[in-house]
């Protein structure tokens, strides 16, 4: 029997309705997105944050944004994100990421610019820009992941670290009496004006990362759209410094981190009602 005709992942999802091609009739193969780079990447074995990339990557190849995006990559684990990614991207100083992005975004307001910090960096030595940005509803899209520890340092204890979770720096367990409460980022930018788009997502399982993907795509279109800030949220494991295998990592974010906090979109402008209206 004849081997089918092939098409890459890319060719297909650059066809149009009009292309009169029977998909049935070809095999698709699995291929690496136009908007990630062929470099190795450095992160730990199992690490979601390549998982991250990826779907970051096929939302800005399926929405033909790639050739006017500008990431900003900070500073930790992500600290080599502007090698990953085939955009345009510059590398911000600690927490600085969304600084960064505002100046670019209004000198160049038709690109399309997103920085990618994770929990240490965004909710604590960047909590202050994160914030005044979102207040500002500055044009950007912001994306967040939360592995609750500060991962490139050797696992210390992360303002996103869980109640009674070990660290390098919390042997015994953080401690709420000692360490103080999580820092729950998306419930505090809830309350912010100027956030038009807000939502959290793990990458734990298929369906979870389809529904991640929707965010991150909702999230850029609110940026098209002029709508103001937008924030996706993403749970991510760390099997390296939690001490735990792949499966038990996947069973903790499922069991645990998700209680404190909780999957969803948070805001989407396109459900808000129009300014002094009502629901």
């Amino acid at each position: 029997m004849p081997r089918p005709n092939r098409l890459t992942q890319n060719e297909v999802l650059g066809m149009s309705a009009l292309d009169d091609v029977n998909l049935d009739e070809y095999e698709v193969l699995y291929s690496r997105p136009d908007s990630l780079t062929d470099t190795a990447m450095r992160y730990c074995p199992a690490c979601t944050h390549g998982v991250a990339h990826r779907l970051v990557a096929e939302v800005l190849d399926e929405m033909g944004l790639r050739e006017k995006t500008v990431a900003v990559a900070s500073v930790g684990c992500s600290v080599y994100a502007y090698e990953y990614y085939n955009t345009d991207a510059v590398q911000a100083a600690h927490g600085r990421a969304p600084a960064v992005a505002t100046g670019i975004k209004r000198v160049r307001p038709e690109a399309v610019v997103f920085t990618y910090q994770g929990d240490g960096d965004l909710a604590s030595i960047g909590l202050g820009e994160i914030l005044h940005c979102a207040g500002r509803a500055e044009n950007i899209t912001t994306i967040f992941i939360n592995n609750a520890v500060f991962g490139m340092t050797q696992g210390q204890m992360a303002p996103t670290t869980l109640p009674g979770m070990v660290t390098t720096t919390t042997p015994h367990g953080r401690s709420i009496e000692f360490g103080g409460h999580p820092m729950r980022v998306c419930e505090i930018m809830s309350q912010i004006r100027g956030v038009a788009y807000l939502a959290r997502q793990t990458m734990t399982s298929p369906q979870h990362i389809r529904a991640a993907k929707r965010s991150l795509r909702s999230a850029f279109q609110c940026q098209l759209d002029g709508a103001g800030f937008s924030l996706v949220e993403l749970l991510s494991i760390c099997p390296t410094w939690w001490h735990m295998s792949v499966a038990e990592s996947l069973k903790f974010v499922d069991e645990n981190m998700t209680k404190l906090f909780p999957l969803g979109e948070f805001i989407d402008w396109r459900k808000q009602q129009p300014e002094g209206e009502e629901a």
